[in-house]
């Protein structure tokens, strides 16, 4: 079977890649090829609803994109509200601060590799980003309305770190 021969070529190509620890790399390829397929299908799409891609998106609507980005990405990752998301994929170590935690992804395969995905925000945030530039694409009053609030969001948490880094210097 097709899937057999691409798991053991995918086993040799990786032997020794990681010996110290297993890495899930057929399920990283994987789950790369879902966002992959998640994204091009969703852009595709678009096109087919009859809406033209641009050559380029506006300065602002990048920098918009990028500050919630942040935010949703943290708050998916690192959330104390949010945990229940990463519940069955993590294990709770304890508090990181300012309202987040810290978790280790648990099990195997794909739940590990998921957890591993659910607890890092620099991981997530490709994600995110893809999601609200084909939102941004498809709906764009309702996405910069909802991608604003992130993005206030992001520049409070800047301004509250300030505040408290300024009050504990004095």
């Amino acid at each position: 079977m097709l899937v057999n021969r691409l798991r053991a070529l995918a086993a040799s190509a990786s032997a020794g890649y990681s010996p110290q620890r297993e890495l899930p790399l057929s399920t990283y390829a994987g789950m790369t090829a879902v966002f992959v397929a998640a994204f091009g299908g969703s852009l595709w799409g678009i096109r087919l609803a009859g809406k033209e891609l641009p050559e380029r998106l506006a300065v602002a609507d990048v920098v918009l994109v990028g500050l919630a980005t942040h935010k949703l990405s943290r708050v998916l990752a690192k959330d104390k509200v949010t945990s229940f998301v990463r519940a069955p994929f993590t294990r709770y170590t304890g508090p990181a601060g300012q309202g987040e935690l810290t978790e280790d992804p648990r099990g195997e395969g794909l739940q590990r590799a998921i957890g591993e995905l659910l607890g890092c925000p620099y991981c997530l945030a490709q994600w995110v980003a893809a999601g609200l530039v084909v939102a941004l694409l498809a709906t764009p009053r309702l996405t910069r309305l909802i991608a604003s609030v992130y993005a206030a969001q992001t520049m409070s948490d800047f301004m509250q770190l300030i505040y408290l880094a300024a009050k504990e210097s004095v």
